[in-house]
């Protein structure tokens, strides 16, 4: 006998505790299987996974030009008069602005995944993701200057 329990109390604890056939229902509110296209963070963040698909679709065509590079010009003069196809247009500059969105929300990522200190103080976000911006801006100017070159 435990000091200090009554002994009803000690009885009722050596017994097994009573249990129901059924399981009580919970309450549970209805949730739309869309919650996430309610609110601007949630279709962000959705919208940034889904662009993944456009970077593979971008990746399949450069893969398919180097092929048809590869085979020769013949085959290359096939290829760029298939990427002329109305259909084909819309998607790639569908898949273009998905890899917009998909760069501006990963670069903005940047300083909240990589916290840098300075001095005891946190360094301001903009001084994180600015250089790669930067970056990205420096190497598209000169994708730009490289394939408009006369020569």
């Amino acid at each position: 006998m435990v000091q200090g329990f009554p002994k009803a109390l000690e009885q009722e604890m050596k017994t097994s505790p009573a249990y129901r056939q059924y399981h009580p229902k919970w309450y549970r509110t209805k949730v739309s299987t869309y919650w996430w296209s309610h609110q601007w963070p949630y279709l962000k963040f959705m919208l940034r996974e889904l662009s993944s698909v456009p970077v593979a679709f971008f990746v399949v065509i450069i893969l398919l030009q180097l092929w048809s590079l590869r085979e020769g010009s013949e085959s290359y003069l096939e290829f760029q008069q298939w990427l002329k196809k109305p259909i084909l247009i819309i998607l790639n500059g569908l898949s273009f602005v998905f890899v917009l969105f998909h760069t501006i929300t990963w670069f903005n990522l940047a300083p909240k995944a990589m916290v840098i200190r300075w001095r005891g103080k946190r360094v301001p976000d903009l001084l994180i993701s600015s250089p790669n911006y930067l970056a990205w801006l420096v190497i598209s100017g000169l994708m730009i200057l490289l394939l408009t070159r006369q020569g």
